[in-house]
């Protein structure tokens, strides 16, 4: 398994886990690896260190800190965003506008739900009191997420 840092051309840095390097290449050619962010498919390998195992762990030294971990970057923190609205809503596709009608007149059970919708659809619920959110998701983040 190669594990390896990528870039897009919009400079969104992402790790990418292949069988080979060789595996790698092939999906690059063939336009199967895109960036998780915005899913540009100009994609480059970055230089990466390469892990040398020296033996076991050394014993934190007494009295040292712990460094304080960088802040997650806006990307990292709204891929964690969209992540928690895939996993705990229900994909209803193009039948947002109806199934959010339901819910809100009492015909279907409340639920999570996240679909598409014209931003006519969307007008028209938000004019009936009905609320909801643009969230744009590039082609790659409306599957599941591995």
């Amino acid at each position: 398994m190669k594990v390896l840092n990528l870039q897009c051309a919009q400079a969104h840095g992402f790790e990418g886990w292949f069988a080979s390097s060789d595996a790698f290449d092939t999906q690059l050619a063939g336009g199967l690896v895109e960036c998780p962010i915005c899913g540009d498919t100009t994609i480059t390998k970055l230089l990466t260190a390469p892990r040398i195992n020296l033996g076991h762990a050394k014993a934190p030294e007494a009295g040292a800190s712990r460094a304080l971990a960088a802040p997650a970057t806006p990307e990292a923190r709204w891929l964690r965003a969209v992540r928690e609205v895939m996993a705990n809503t229900e994909n209803v596709g193009d039948r947002f506008a109806d199934e959010a009608r339901k819910m809100h007149y009492g015909e279907a059970e409340e639920r999570s739900i996240r679909g598409e919708a014209t931003p006519e659809q969307a007008e028209a619920l938000i004019d009936e009191g009905i609320a909801v959110m643009p969230l744009a998701l590039p082609p790659a983040l409306k599957e599941t997420l591995q």
